[in-house]
């Protein structure tokens, strides 16, 4: 068996990267994709590998000489690689494909040595390896049936991204049995060229040969092997994180994301924190189908969305400002709030990040589930000079939750002392106590002096549309805040998301319950896991103790890695006793049995 690599295109989308360099001479962790591709086929005890050159040909075949290669390369050129596409390059190479079986791939193709391994050792002899696809991917898909028979080849530009399911993606890797270039490939692909010219694609071919009767060729679906297409600056920046020289680097390189877990194949998110029993399909359904109008419209500006949210929460526009996410509002907020700030630790970070080191007067219970009162905040503030005080109710991480009767006693201690009290309840709605909530008329007129924040995000589910609302009876503060803002900084789906909410209200109070149901199941799992004791919770989110001398970096390198499955280490943010501790969301029953399996066999 011999190997064929397509190394002749420019990769102009790679921009200054591939300026004077062709696309294989990026390097992803400090090695080319060349070098990578090359050692990975040295391993198989291949007779020859030919490469296929032709932007910066010479460039390429001088690198190649200096690496260390046992296996024998041997090159053709593409002398117009900047007027063909990849179909002139493999037709150049057509004698080699019908000398031997041959394992054929694209240059810009990174992957784990398991994916040849994997696709050599399938006894058929004629394969294409496929992948499901999943949103992130671009490029020809095909269908299979339960044989692994390609019913259809879909080109990129072909491609309905209404019907996905059961598609598969090209990981542009393949294995073609002499018989099968003799028989089928080369004499399609000399047909096809004479009739369609030298701008085209291989698998075009590929496509053609599938409508046969015996086409010789099947699916080779991967099971969860990792390998990335790499066209871009993005991709490269993607591929450098999967491909991480170490375990610690890339948990590291995927923690400094803060989202944009979807890119990452398979990734589970028990880090980030949203609904995961809402919106309901049909509210997403009315979304797509506006969705030509709200990509190419402008939105509403502040007032506009002001209305649309004191519409959805019962109160007056000009108590409320709407932001791009609750962090906007907290950045302003915070930045220009005057004085000291009373804090409970641990605690969401955004908030004493935007203060200065020396503003902060900081609380921290005395107990190992971080669980504190009204009145343990009272007694400790009591006689400290502070000017604000910010309660997030439940706590972050903790999961602590104080009742509404007692938050409204908090507040009339604070108007009592001229102290601003600021409550996030960004997941009020996940708490046991019915009506949790203190965005209310009444309850702004009696505490004029009182903040809430609440993040639309991570009650409701939809963290990609940005929303969030801060609501006072202040309307200096608000008014203040709605300029600071900018008009605009609430897109179009965001906008139509506060427009057509409330006539889902009755789902999203199915999805609270549904969750609180799961929640509880969720948490009486956790507490068969050995060496993790489990703090009680009403949030979306349960903080747990590692107590079996793991660290918490620890399990969740193991957990990212082994299992891809992303948590969040609070080393950093909980430092008692030198304890450890972790946060894990808390989704539907099948992501959460998954994360129970494996904490299983990790903590044992």
């Amino acid at each position: 068996m011999q190997g064929l690599i397509l190394a002749a295109g420019m990769g102009k989308r790679l921009k200054d990267l591939t300026h004077d360099n062709t696309k294989c001479m990026i390097q992803v962790n400090g090695v080319t994709l060349i070098e990578r591709a090359l050692r990975q086929l040295d391993k198989q005890g291949l007779s020859r590998v030919i490469i296929v050159v032709g932007y910066e040909g010479k460039k390429l075949m001088d690198y190649i000489a200096t690496l260390d290669i046992k296996t024998p390369i041997c090159y053709v050129n593409n002398p117009i690689y900047d007027k063909t596409n990849n179909i002139y390059s493999l037709a150049l190479a057509k004698e080699y494909l019908l000398g031997e079986d041959t394992l054929l791939l694209e240059s810009d193709v990174i992957f784990e040595d398991d994916v040849l391994t994997t696709l050599i050792e399938d006894p058929r002899e004629t394969l294409a390896l496929v992948d499901k696809y999943e949103s992130w991917m671009d490029g020809t898909c095909i269908r299979v049936d339960d044989d692994d028979n390609i019913v259809e080849f879909i080109s990129g530009k072909k491609f309905d991204f209404n019907h996905t399911a059961g598609c598969y993606k090209t990981v542009n890797i393949y294995k073609f049995s002499k018989q099968f270039s003799e028989t089928r490939y080369v004499p399609f692909l000399d047909a096809y060229t004479k009739a369609l010219g030298d701008n085209e694609y291989y698998e075009q071919v590929l496509r053609v040969i599938t409508m046969l009767d015996n086409p010789e060729i099947k699916a080779k679906k991967l099971q969860g092997q990792l390998w990335y297409e790499i066209d871009d600056i993005q991709d490269l920046d993607i591929a450098s994180t999967m491909f991480a020289p170490t375990d610690d680097e890339k948990l590291t390189s995927i923690t400094s994301r803060y989202g944009g877990y979807w890119r990452y194949p398979q990734m589970l998110d028990f880090c980030y924190l949203v609904n995961p029993y809402f919106p309901p399909k049909k509210l997403m359904d009315e979304m797509r189908a506006s969705f030509d109008t709200l990509l190419t419209q402008y939105p509403s500006g502040m007032k506009v969305n002001s209305l649309l949210a004191a519409r959805n929460f019962g109160i007056k526009a000009s108590h409320v400002v709407v932001g791009n996410g609750a962090a906007e509002l907290i950045k302003s907020l915070m930045q220009h709030t005057l004085g000291q700030v009373g804090i409970v630790r641990p605690t969401f970070e955004e908030y004493p990040n935007r203060l200065d080191k020396d503003s902060s007067v900081v609380f921290t219970p005395d107990n190992a589930d971080f669980t504190y009162t009204a009145d343990d905040l009272m007694e400790y503030f009591e006689g400290k000079s502070i000017a604000s005080l910010l309660l997030i109710n439940p706590d972050n991480p903790s999961g602590n939750y104080i009742p509404k009767a007692d938050v409204l006693r908090l507040a009339k201690w604070c108007a009592d002392k001229n102290i601003r009290l600021v409550v996030d309840e960004s997941f009020v709605d996940f708490a046991e106590e019915e009506n949790s909530t203190i965005i209310d008329e009444e309850i702004m007129r009696v505490y004029p002096q009182l903040v809430i924040m609440k993040s639309i995000s991570k009650s409701y589910g939809v963290p990609g549309v940005r929303l969030g609302v801060m609501v006072s009876a202040d309307e200096e503060l608000i008014a203040f805040m709605k300029k600071e803002v900018a008009i605009w900084n609430i897109n179009s789906f965001g906008e139509f998301y506060m427009q057509i909410e409330e006539k889902y209200r009755k789902d999203y109070v199915a999805a609270l319950a549904k969750f609180k149901k799961e929640r509880v199941r969720f948490v009486s799992q956790l507490e068969t896991v050995a060496s993790l004791r489990v703090i009680p919770t009403q949030a979306n989110y349960v903080m747990a103790e590692l107590t079996g001398g793991m660290t918490s970096r620890e399990l969740t390198r193991i957990l990212l890695t082994k299992y891809n499955i992303i948590i969040k280490d609070l080393s950093s943010k909980v430092v008692f006793d030198n304890r450890q501790y972790v946060r894990l969301a808390v989704r539907n029953t099948a992501d959460n049995d998954r994360l129970i399996a494996a904490l299983k066999e990790v903590l044992g």
